[in-house]
C-alpha cells in the first residue's frame, strides 16, 4: 500500500483555505473513489486525470484501488483546480516521482485531456494566503494564473504549461527547474472620460467633488439627458490611485470572479449593473457563494442608473453593507464573508415620464403616479444616502454658448489634497468616521453646530442623517482647507442633502 500527500488550496469566500490531497493506493478490485465534500466538477477530475496521464505517456495505476481524500472533509471543494494535485499524488503514490519533494510545493491547475494546464480562479487569493501564513512552500500554477499570483511580493511562484513539465522537475534524481512566473505586465489603461466634457451643471459637479473627497454616497435626480450618467462615469477619474494593499484586495476579489484585468491594476473600479440585477447579483450569493457587485466595486464606485427601476428587495439588500463595509452571506450549509467597502452613486428620473421639473417639456404624470414611482425608494434606504441633488435641464441654446469646465486632473488634485488633510487628521475618509469619533474630528464652530441642530429639528432628521450631515460638512471644510466647520459650510451640507423638491 502507498500513500502520497499533495498540498493545495480551496476557495472559501475571499480566503484560500489549505487543502491536503491524500492519495492512497491499495490492493483490491480496481476503483477510483474521491471523497471530501467535492462538488461535481471535482468528481469529474477522475476522468480528466486518467486521460491526461495516459496521453502524456505516464502510467495510470489501473489495477489498484485508488482513494483520494480532500481534507478537511467539512470544507466544500469546487472547480477543476485539484486536477494537478490529484495527478501528482497518483504519480507519487506509484513512485513515478519523488514524493518527498512534493512537500516543498503547493499546486493547483485544471488538466486538459492531453495534459495541458489550464488557469484557475483565485490565484491571487492563494498567494496572499501563503504570504499571510509565512509559508516557505513554492506555488505551482498554470502560466496565466502564475503571472497573476506573482503580483504578491515575497512568494515564490513557478509556472508550468504541461503536466510533463512538473513531472520532469520531480522525477527522482532530476535537477530540471520549473520556470519562475513573470508578474503580469501592468499595461497602461485607457484614459477615463474627462469632467471637462460636461458643460454647465456647476452644482452637480460641486456635489461630485465633495462626494469624491469624503467617499460619500450620492443620488442625482433629473430629467433624461441632463448628464447624470456622464457625471457618474467621471467619478473614478477624480479618485486617487489605490495603495498597494488596496490594489491587491481589489484584484483578489476580481480574480475570484475571473474578471481581473492587468490594465486596471491600481485603478478604482466603476461597476454599473443593469437595473434588472437581482439582490444576489448585487450583494453576492449562490452555491458556493460568489462575490456580488458591491464586492467587485471594492474601494471603487458602484453606479446604479435608473435607481427606481431596481427591485425593492435588491435595494434593501444594500442597506447593511453600506453601513458596515462587508457582507456576510449565510446559507444552510456554510457562510462566506466578502468586503463591501464601495462608494454608491445613483441616478433616477423624478417621475415615470421623466419630465417633472423640465422647463422644455410638461410632465404628464398624475400626483399618484409620481408618489408611487418615488415610493419605490424606501425611507431607510434614502436615510443612508449622504447627498441628494437635482440635476436640472439646460436649454440647448444655453449649452452651446457655455465654455468647457475644469478637467478631471484639476479637480482630482483638489480631491487628493483634501483627502490628505482628512487622513492626516483622523486616518480615514470622512464617510468612514464612526459616531464616537465625530465630536473629536468634525471641529464644528458653535454657531454651525447650533444651526445644524435647528435645521435637524425643522426637517425631522434622524440621528443617522444628522451624523451624515456632519461628515459632509467636514468634507466641504477640507475642500476649503478650513480647520473648523463654519455655518456656511454646514448650510451647504444641508442644502446638498435636502435640495430635492419631490423626494
Amino acid at each position: 500500500m502507498s500513500l502520497a500527500i499533495v498540498q493545495s488550496r480551496a476557495l472559501d469566500g475571499l480566503s484560500a483555505a489549505a487543502v491536503s490531497v491524500e492519495v492512497h493506493l491499495a490492493n483490491g478490485l480496481p476503483s477510483f473513489t474521491l471523497v471530501g465534500l467535492a462538488e461535481t466538477e471535482v468528481k469529474e477530475s477522475r476522468e480528466r486525470v486518467r486521460a491526461a496521464l495516459q496521453n502524456s505517456g505516464l502510467s495510470f495505476p489501473h489495477n489498484r484501488r485508488i482513494i483520494v481524500n480532500l481534507a478537511p472533509a467539512e470544507l466544500p471543494k469546487e472547480g477543476g483546480r485539484f486536477d494537478l494535485p490529484i495527478a501528482l499524488g497518483l504519480l507519487a503514490a506509484s513512485e513515478q516521482i519523488d514524493a518527498a519533494r512534493l512537500a516543498e510545493f503547493e499546486c493547483a491547475g485544471e488538466l486538459s485531456l492531453g495534459g495541458e494546464l489550464r488557469p484557475v480562479r483565485g490565484a491571487l487569493a492563494m498567494s496572499l494566503a501563503l504570504r499571510q501564513e509565512q509559508s516557505t512552500r513554492s506555488l505551482i500554477l498554470p502560466p496565466t494564473s502564475a503571472a497573476e499570483a506573482a503580483l504578491v511580493s515575497g512568494i515564490k511562484v513557478l509556472q508550468a504549461d504541461h503536466l510533463l513539465d512538473v513531472v520532469a522537475a520531480l522525477v527522482p534524481g532530476s535537477d530540471a527547474p520549473l520556470a519562475p512566473a513573470t508578474p503580469l505586465t501592468r499595461a497602461e489603461a485607457p484614459a477615463p472620460p474627462d469632467l471637462s466634457d460636461i458643460k454647465g451643471q456647476a452644482g452637480a459637479k460641486r456635489a461630485l467633488e465633495i462626494a469624491a473627497i469624503g467617499e460619500h454616497s450620492l443620488l442625482m435626480v433629473g430629467p433624461p439627458g441632463t448628464g447624470k450618467s456622464m457625471l457618474a462615469q467621471r467619478m473614478a477619474g477624480l479618485l486617487p490611485p489605490l495603495s498597494e494593499e488596496e490594489a491587491l484586495a481589489c484584484a483578489s476579489v476580481l480574480s475570484l470572479a475571473g474578471q481581473f484585468e492587468p490594465a486596471r491594476w491600481g485603478q478604482r473600479s466603476l461597476r454599473s449593473p443593469h437595473h434588472s440585477a437581482s439582490s444576489v447579483a448585487l450583494v453576492g450569493g449562490g452555491s458556493p457563494p460568489r462575490p456580488g457587485e458591491i464586492s467587485l466595486a471594492l474601494h471603487g464606485v458602484l453606479f446604479l442608473d435608473e435607481l427606481a427601476e431596481f427591485s425593492r428587495s435588491a435595494l434593501e439588500a444594500l442597506r447593511e453593507p453600506m453601513e458596515t463595509g462587508r457582507i456576510l452571506i449565510s446559507r444552510a450549509a456554510r457562510q462566506a464573508e466578502f468586503p463591501a467597502r464601495f462608494q454608491l452613486l445613483a441616478a433616477m428620473n423624478p417621475c415615470p415620464c421623466g419630465h417633472l421639473g423640465n422647463p422644455l417639456r410638461a410632465c404628464c404624470c398624475s400626483p399618484d403616479q409620481i408618489a408611487r414611482y418615488q415610493g419605490r425608494l424606501s425611507g431607510p434606504f434614502l436615510d443612508r444616502l449622504d447627498l441628494l441633488i437635482e440635476v436640472p435641464m439646460i436649454r440647448p441654446s444655453e449649452l452651446a454658448g457655455m465654455a468647457a469646465g475644469e478637467s478631471s486632473a484639476v479637480v482630482a488634485a483638489r480631491v487628493a489634497a483634501a483627502r490628505e488633510r482628512a487622513m492626516a487628521r483622523q486616518g480615514c475618509s470622512n464617510a468612514r468616521l464612526a459616531a464616537q469619533q465625530l465630536e473629536q474630528h468634525i471641529g464644528a464652530e458653535p454657531a454651525a453646530q447650533a444651526f445644524l441642530l435647528k435645521a435637524a429639528g425643522q426637517l425631522g432628521l434622524s440621528a443617522r442623517a444628522y451624523h451624515r450631515l456632519l461628515r459632509v460638512a467636514r468634507s466641504i471644510a477640507d475642500l476649503e482647507d478650513s480647520p473648523r466647520v463654519t455655518t456656511p459650510q454646514m448650510a451647504e451640507a444641508i442644502q446638498l442633502r435636502r435640495g430635492l423638491r419631490s423626494i
